[in-house]
């Protein structure tokens, strides 16, 4: 989700506070995108992925997210229910306020096994479910739904996801994005994203990252993303440090 996509609303003030963690597809679920790949965890698997502190620049103001985090567990072969959220604070004294955004329960799905699975071609997966209200954020309830295509090549990864979703205020919704990801048998590889989401009516966001993921072991990765967006033409800046972990439940 991971992320598709993915990971709140895409007006201005959501933006500020939420620190682009989640767009309003609430689609990531694959730190440190906003979109996602197309696999699931496997039945019995429960994984972590964590953003303990994150900092949103937004000219002189300064937000921390703390913390974003997405629990996915394994339900079914091929199967998994992901829920994620985020902490906020607001530092800047006019706009002070914990809170917390982003909330969300989706079921991911594969739709065709490939090459995240071991197998040839293509991996498709789907996520769907609902944005939850927040607290001081986000009240109402909206939904998402989203397709993501993971393909591999020698050397490179790439994730794309086309997102639709209706916001908590019941507004239309639409993201693009796509993950390029550097060798996967480098113990650090090199990552990227771009993504575009309008909002109709209200607000349209271009955004890039640049950043890299360390595998230290099979079930643990730490990783780094730097971003730059536009909103409506107004730079937004943010930094993010995280870490994925799993292990089995059952």
């Amino acid at each position: 989700m991971r992320s598709p996509f993915r990971l709140g609303p895409a007006c201005r003030a959501a933006m500020l506070g939420a620190a682009m963690l989640a767009p309003s597809h609430a689609a990531f679920g694959y730190r440190p995108f906003d979109s996602t790949d197309a696999a699931v965890a496997p039945l019995g698997e429960f994984e972590l992925e964590l953003g303990p502190l994150g900092v949103l620049r937004d000219g002189s103001d300064r937000s921390l997210i703390a913390p974003a985090y997405v629990l996915n567990l394994g339900l079914a072969e091929g199967w998994e229910a992901v829920l994620q959220g985020r902490g906020q604070e607001a530092l800047s004294r006019a706009a002070h306020r914990t809170s917390f955004a982003g909330n969300a329960l989706l079921l991911k799905g594969m739709l065709r096994d490939g090459v995240l699975q071991e197998k040839a071609g293509p991996s498709v997966a789907t996520e769907f479910g609902l944005l939850l209200p927040g607290i001081h954020q986000e009240s109402g309830v909206g939904a998402t739904a989203a397709a993501i295509v993971s393909q591999h090549w020698s050397g490179l990864t790439m994730h794309l996801n086309l997102a639709a979703a209706l916001t908590h205020e019941q507004r239309a919704d639409l993201f693009l994005g796509a993950i390029v990801e550097g060798p996967s048998d480098w113990r650090v590889r090199p990552v990227a994203e771009v993504f575009v989401e309008r909002e109709f009516g209200i607000t349209t966001i271009v955004s890039g990252l640049v950043g890299a993921i360390w595998r230290v072991r099979e079930d643990l990765s730490f990783d780094l993303g730097l971003r730059e967006a536009s909103l409506n033409g107004h730079a937004v800046s943010e930094v993010r440090l995280g870490l994925t972990f799993g292990w089995t439940a059952w």
